[in-house]
């Protein structure tokens, strides 16, 4: 069923752009390039006429829907209830989609619009939708305290880099008591693009096989403004995500972990107290991958203390390095080697 939901994706995808491209003999080359009967396109063009991605005009021609912009600002009080929003204001702005990418879009909807009311001490709240026969685009900005403050502030954080590696750890929240901290790891990766702009950072993921997380220095922004763009089409499906990161419990026991994004400009990951902030809080993970890509180097105490003395004191806790480069790769076998030797020591 997935690969029928992503060949679908693709087919149509295809479609729009060749109609955006004004490129002619639409139909021929769909069948060519998907080797499907002129039939089959023609139902792919229906589902996308109904759901207005594409129109034909009465000149016999097919064209993209007109791109459509909203935007509305609310007003925030202890009762703003996000089902309510959308119901029926955000949804029927969001218009007709397939079902999978209308539940992505109740979720990250539903769950950044509480995050603004619990969290954020924000009078009003922008909503902006920006909507293409391709894709489908959110803002959600507030005039807040700004996530990344409030995340250093309420856990005695260095600075807000601190909070952000934090935040993209998962299982992170201000108020334990309310709230269970899956909201962003959850919507982050739902998303084709999902990005967060507050204070002094910009923090954005992109969807794909591996963890594409991207953190730039930005001039000051206040409070926090929430990016989430999708297709259209997707053939993703909450459950896929969610399945991703869960055991057979369906509780959230995975996690990716982004080490680049502890590194401080050109500073090397050396260090055990660099290593200790790395490892906050995967304790609550039974399975953590720490994502090594754009690492040049790390040093011996700092894989000493993920690889030996981590692994030690947590040995119900998977550890497990990827996309490291081999100097990376031989820093972590050596630390590992020592672990091996002591444990040998020891029958």
């Amino acid at each position: 069923m997935a690969k029928l939901r992503k060949r679908g994706e693709e087919i149509r995808s295809f479609i729009l752009d060749i109609v955006e491209n004004n490129t002619t003999k639409l139909i021929p080359k769909t069948m060519d390039k998907f080797n499907i009967t002129r039939q089959a396109v023609f139902q792919h063009i229906q589902h996308l006429i109904k759901q207005d991605m594409l129109i034909h005009t009465n000149h016999g021609v097919y064209e993209l829907r007109p791109q459509e912009e909203w935007s509305e600002t609310f007003s925030i009080s202890s009762n703003s209830a996000e089902d309510v929003v959308w119901r029926e204001v955000v949804g029927p702005r969001i218009g007709k989609l397939p079902d999978n990418a209308l539940d992505i879009w109740y979720y990250g909807f539903t769950e950044m619009f509480n995050n603004v009311v619990d969290h954020s001490n924000s009078k009003d709240v922008l909503i902006r939708i920006k909507k293409t026969a391709q894709t489908t685009q959110m803002d959600i900005a507030d005039g807040g305290i700004g996530i990344f403050n409030k995340i250093k502030n309420v856990m005695g954080l260095l600075d807000e880099r601190h909070a952000v590696i934090e935040l993209t750890k998962g299982k992170l929240t201000t108020d334990p008591k309310s709230h269970s901290g899956e909201g962003i790891f959850f919507a982050s990766r739902m998303f084709d693009t999902f990005c967060i702009l507050s204070g002094e950072v910009f923090l954005s993921h992109a969807y794909g096989e591996d963890e594409d997380w991207i953190l730039q220095n930005n001039a000051a922004q206040n409070g926090t403004r929430v990016s989430m763009k999708l297709k259209n089409n997707t053939a993703r499906t909450k459950r896929e995500i969610y399945d991703k990161f869960s055991d057979v419990d369906y509780g959230f026991t995975k996690t990716v972990v982004p080490v680049r994004l502890a590194q401080y400009g050109n500073e090397k990951l050396i260090s055990r107290s660099q290593a200790k902030r790395l490892l906050e809080r995967v304790d609550r993970f039974k399975t953590v991958l720490f994502d090594f890509s754009e690492v040049e180097t790390i040093g011996q105490a700092f894989a000493d203390e993920v690889f030996r003395v981590f692994v030690n004191a947590h040995p119900h806790i998977e550890i497990i390095p990827i996309r490291a480069n081999a100097d990376v790769t031989q820093m972590i076998q050596r630390a590992k080697s020592i672990n091996s030797e002591e444990q040998g020591q020891l029958f």
